[in-house]
Parts: structure tokens; C-alpha cells; sequence
């Protein structure tokens, strides 16, 4: 028997599902009652084709669940990206499914309960297979509550450790598979005394049971045998985002005389899918409703702004965000934000909606939220070691980089850019020759005033990282997580991407400007360092 599995497709389901069809069908013809399809989450959320039917046209049908029953997908689970539409958008995907949202862990508040199906079983070829869900348990560290109200995520080796013996006891299946969103390694996520964001490794080492496991949500395509405490070495594969690869899982099982399963061999491999010619095209009429909204004009911008300019120090394309941040929330007096897209380009003159998602790639809400000058500082600290390398000499790297991009012929960066957060409203130097958590100073507010430590301001910022996403509120500014939402002063209703449109088309033309209110130091070293690693990331 065969499984397929696809993870993190992040709505493109009108792009990336027609080449995933054309793999299932493949397959079912060769395997009439042999293939099981299965998803991992984070579906709803990260293209415009998502996020046209999730509010634009909501009343359409829903082209998610819609292209995702054509595909014939036999089970799912929920990622964090889908709560993060909040209650009525998920869980009317989960109602136009035709197949089950699974997500033993996602509890009912009240009952403790879980409020989706835990697990199911699917028998193929004969062979009796129990299929369990579970998603990271990290939700409330980047989703505002208002998504998932009423809700608990109860951390997954402990629901593990209940679920696997009921389903041993009720359905005595021949085959255990867990199928979670959640990341393979516990040290590259978020970590408390309760929890860990990835757990995937630790469920497979620490609980008996399961004879495979299909992840996402850490966007890494990767295969990886884990020791189990009965001895069994235990498949765990990842197809990495976006539909580009997806996994294939072969299962080959020995019965005894009796009919009893003795043995199973699990191999598995990445498809590549740009190797698959897909089904015809699917959907023209929301192909057409998707790109008349994406052609919208919005207004004018009077600069061409590049993101890459952002990893470099003071840019017109983050102070773009900054400006319309404090537009939004005129009571702040100090703006977060980060590169959310790595590279993107939005060219000099007439905008359209498209150049709004290079702008603002995610649909965070705007938190304006109160901080200690001395929290400020010590988030910034935190954003830029992970940013920023501590050069001992002029020929060091400016840049806290890594050998992960192209096999390794070129470097890349070894945090997550969207982590890099600058900030605007304040002044100050980032010294790169000084060791981690003594790199920033903050030499005044930009108007001027002096900067205290210990005064409170008021900071603008999205829901992700006001909800502790990527640890800077929580971690660096040291600020306890459940304080966070006592620091919220207000929220925006809808996303940032809806107010930038809403901005810019008032307004009919913005001026960017740089406010050149931070750079990197020392000045005898870091402009030469800058530019080589300008060159390294991005060749030129």
C-alpha cells in the first residue's frame, strides 16, 4: 500500500493541487485499493486565492475544500495557519470536506474534549490502517484568542500516550500512523516547561506504537528514522511547502499463518512535483475571480522598493510598513516589523493588490501593545542575534550566516528573516563586534527626546509576535506569555494587508522615505562586511 502526502500547500490549491491530482490518480490506477491521501495543515492561509475565499467572496463556494475533494484526499489535520482565519473560516472548511479534519489534541475548554475527530481507521489492501492527528501545541504563542476561542491544545506526547492505547484496545489496526502538524526537532522552535512547538522526534522516541509518521509544518523535506522505546526504527517524513514536493510512503506487511501482521517495511521518498504534468485546469472561473482581485489598483508608490534592502539596515521598503503601522495606530510612539518575504519587489508607480501580498505577506492583525523602554531593547537585542554574527575582525560576516542554501555552494541565513525585527520611532546603533544581548544601543526617540528604560510605551506591532510568535516578546523582551495579552492596548479588526490597501488607496500616492534611524557599527568594518554578504545572499 502507498501513502501520499502533502503538507503546508498554503492555498495554493488552484496551482500546486491540479499536479498533487494528477500524482494521486497515477498512483490509484496503479494501486486501485492501495493509496491512502493525507495533508498536514496549514492550507487556508498564504496565497490570495486563499484569502479571496476566505473574506473577499466568502459566499462562493469554497474553492479550499472544494479542489481539495477533487484531488481525493482521504484525511487531513489542522495547522496552525488555518486557526489563525479564525473559528468560522476553518471550521467551514472542515464542514465542505469531504474527508475527515482530524486533531485529537484540540480540546474543548469546558468538557476537555476533543472538538475534532481524534483518529480514524481506512482499510487498503487489505491491510487495517488507524490514521491519529495532532497539531502543535504552540498555538497560543501566534494566534489571537478571538481564533480559537473556547479552545486548549494539550501538548502531543501526552495525547499520544493516551490515544495510542484506545486505539490499540478498539480497532486492534495492523498499522499505526500519526499524522501531525508539527516540525521534526524540538531545538528549532519554540520550547516552555510545558510544551514544545516541534515535536515530532520526541512523540516517535517516546511513544510506543506508531509505525509512521507524515509531518509539516516546519517546511523542511525530510526523511529521518526515530529509535522508538520499543526498539522500532520509525519512518518520520516531511515534504517540505507549497505543493513543490510530496511524499510517497510504500508499506509492505507479513501476516503468519494466523493472518497476524509480524512485519512491515516502510520505505519512503520525496516526488518532485514539477516533474508532474498536472490535470487539466481546474476551476477557471475562480482562476479568473482570483486574478481580476489581484489586478485591483490600488495607488500609487512613488519608489521601487526591494526587501532585501531590509537585512542591510535602515530600509524604504520596512519603513514603508513602519509609516503605515503608525497610521493605523497613532497612539504608538515606537513601530515594530520584519521582512516577511525575503526578496520581494514592488516596482515604482501604480500598485496593484498582487504587490500588497509582496508587501504584507501574512494576515496578522496590528496589536498596539505597552512596553518598558528596557523590554524594547531587550527584544531588539534578542532580533538581532539572530540576525547579526559577532565579528571579531574586519573580514568576518556581518550577517549570522549559514551553508543551507544550494547544497551548500552559497550561504544563506540561519534564522528565519521573518524574525529580524527593526524598529522605528527610536534611534540606535547595532554593533556587530560586540557579543550577543550587548549589540543595540538606542541613542534617543527619532524626534529626539531621550529614550528611558523605564518608562512605558506604547509599540506597534503584529499579532504574531504580540502573541509571543518567535519568542522576541516572550525570550528577549522577558515578558511572561501569559502576561502578553494584558499588554495589548488595542487590536485591529480585520488584518494588516486590508488596512495597507485601505491606506494607500485614500491617500492615491505614497512618497516612501528612508528614516535612517539605525545602521549597523563599527563604521570601519561593517560597510565593507555588508556588502559582501549582499553579494553572498543575493549576487549582486
Amino acid at each position: 500500500m502507498r501513502f501520499l502526502h502533502t503538507s503546508d500547500v498554503h492555498g495554493h490549491v488552484l496551482d500546486a493541487l491540479p499536479r498533487v491530482a494528477a500524482l494521486v490518480a497515477a498512483a490509484r490506477e496503479e494501486l486501485p485499493d492501495g493509496v491512502i491521501v493525507t495533508d498536514g495543515g496549514d492550507v487556508l492561509q498564504g496565497h490570495p486565492a486563499a484569502y479571496y475565499y476566505n473574506f473577499v467572496d466568502s459566499s462562493a463556494p469554497y474553492i479550499v475544500s472544494e479542489a481539495m475533494n477533487r484531488v481525493g484526499y482521504d484525511v487531513a489535520t489542522i495547522g496552525n495557519h488555518d486557526i489563525e482565519t479564525g473559528r468560522s473560516v476553518f471550521e467551514r472548511w472542515i464542514r465542505e470536506c469531504g474527508f475527515p479534519v482530524l486533531g485529537a489534541n484540540i480540546l474543548d475548554e469546558k468538557t476537555g474534549e476533543p472538538v475534532l475527530t481524534p483518529y480514524i481507521i481506512k482499510v487498503r489492501a487489505c491491510v487495517r490502517v488507524a490514521i491519529l492527528g495532532l497539531i502543535t501545541p504552540a498555538i497560543p504563542n501566534w494566534v489571537p484568542r478571538q481564533c480559537w476561542q473556547g479552545l486548549r491544545f494539550e501538548e502531543m506526547v501526552t495525547a499520544a500516550k493516551k490515544w495510542i492505547p484506545i486505539i490499540q484496545e478498539r480497532e486492534q489496526p495492523d498499522l499505526i500512523v500519526g499524522l501531525f502538524h508539527s516540525g521534526l526537532e524540538a531545538e528549532q522552535g519554540i520550547q516552555t516547561a510545558d510544551y514544545a512547538e516541534n515535536e515530532v522526534r520526541m512523540v516517535a522516541s517516546q511513544v510506543s506504537g506508531f509505525d509512521l509518521i507524515l509531518y509539516g509544518h516546519d517546511h523542511r523535506r525530510h526523511t529521518e528514522r526515530v529509535l522508538s522505546p520499543d526498539g522500532d526504527n520509525i519512518l518520520c517524513i516531511g515534504p517540505t511547502s507549497i505543493g513543490a514536493f510530496v511524499c510517497q510512503v510504500d508499506v509492505e506487511v507479513q501476516r503468519d499463518r494466523q493472518g497476524r501482521v509480524v512485519n512491515r517495511r516502510v520505505t519512503g521518498q520525496h516526488i518532485d512535483m514539477s516533474d508532474v504534468q498536472p490535470v487539466e485546469p481546474w476551476f477557471p472561473e475562480a482562476k479568473t475571480a482570483v486574478q481580476k482581485y489581484m489586478e485591483e489598483e490600488v495607488g500609487v508608490i512613488d519608489m521601487t522598493l526591494h526587501e532585501r534592502d531590509a537585512f542591510f539596515g535602515s530600509s524604504a521598503f520596512i519603513d514603508l510598513i513602519h509609516d503605515l503601522q503608525f497610521e493605523l495606530s497613532p497612539a504608538a510612539e515606537i513601530s515594530f516589523a520584519a521582512p516577511l518575504s525575503f526578496d520581494a519587489v514592488i516596482e515604482r508607480g501604480m500598485t496593484h493588490v498582487s504587490d500588497m501580498y509582496a508587501l504584507y505577506k501574512y494576515e496578522n492583525l496590528l496589536y498596539t501593545m505597552r512596553l518598558t523602554g528596557r523590554e524594547v531593547l531587550n527584544f531588539l537585542e534578542m532580533s538581532y542575534d539572530l540576525w547579526t554574527n559577532t565579528m571579531h575582525g574586519a573580514d568576518d560576516h556581518i550577517l549570522l550566516l549559514d551553508n543551507v542554501l544550494d547544497g551548500g555552494k552559497r550561504l544563506g541565513l540561519k534564522n528565519m528573516a521573518f524574525n529580524f525585527e527593526a524598529a522605528a520611532g527610536i534611534r540606535y546603533t547595532v554593533d556587530a563586534s560586540k557579543p550577543d544581548g550587548q549589540k543595540v544601543r538606542i541613542l534617543s526617540m527619532e524626534d529626539g527626546r531621550p529614550f528611558e528604560m523605564d518608562r512605558a510605551y506604547l509599540v506597534a506591532t503584529n499579532s504574531y509576535r504580540g502573541n509571543g510568535g518567535g519568542e522576541l516578546m516572550t525570550r528577549g523582551a522577558g515578558i511572561p506569555l501569559e502576561e502578553l495579552p494584558s499588554r495589548v492596548v488595542s487590536s485591529t479588526e480585520l488584518d494588516l494587508r486590508y488596512y495597507f490597501i485601505e491606506i494607500i488607496r485614500r491617500k492615491g500616492r505614497i512618497t516612501p522615505h528612508l528614516r535612517h534611524n539605525w545602521r549597523f557599527i563599527p563604521d570601519e568594518w561593517a560597510p565593507a562586511a555588508l556588502a559582501r554578504d549582499r553579494k553572498l545572499l543575493f549576487r549582486s
